[in-house]
């Protein structure tokens, strides 16, 4: 099982990976187009676009593991162990509620959005929104599953992991 997940994450970073290759390539173009031959054109920008607001909901659904979120936490490194479990069994419960509630309502808005296309390359809007279900379902069982470990006390729970590891940056 746990071969199966590591190579499904592989195969999303080489989604995410084509993603910001193609947007470069098409940045490229759009300079070579606008400023080289002077021909503005619209479906660069478009694409550039659509396929951010792709590799954002996609990569964090699938590809960013849990300790390589970015977290703001000035006040919850200040506090003991157990009161950051507790902010960690909350914050999360209440992240994956909000994301589920929100979803029937997100996915009629995807619905609503068929009827319209993208301005140059005509695009449905309801496939270009269409990343944000499996979005929210990704960061739900992810939110829920943070909150498992905190009440468990699992190492793999931020409140562990800020006073045991050390960061593991390669740059």
């Amino acid at each position: 099982m746990i071969k199966a997940i590591e190579k499904g994450r592989q195969f999303a970073e080489g989604i995410a990976a084509l993603m910001l290759g193609s947007m470069f390539v098409c940045f490229l173009t759009q300079i070579g187009f606008r400023y080289i031959l002077g021909w503005p054109v619209g479906w660069t920008i478009e694409y550039v676009s659509m396929t951010w607001l792709w590799g954002i909901l996609f990569g964090y659904a699938f590809v960013v593991r849990n300790p390589e979120i970015i977290r703001l936490d000035i006040v919850y490194t200040a506090m003991p162990r157990n009161i950051q479990r507790a902010m960690d069994v909350i914050a999360q419960t209440f992240c994956a509620a909000v994301m589920l509630w929100s979803l029937p309502q997100a996915i009629d808005y995807i619905n609503f959005m068929q009827i319209e296309r993208t301005a140059y390359m005509r695009v449905n809007f309801a496939l270009l929104f269409s990343i944000y279900v499996p979005f929210s379902i990704a960061v739900s069982i992810r939110c829920l599953m943070s909150a498992w470990d905190a009440l468990r006390g699992h190492p793999d729970d931020p409140a562990v992991l800020s006073k045991t590891k050390e960061c593991d940056c390669n740059v």
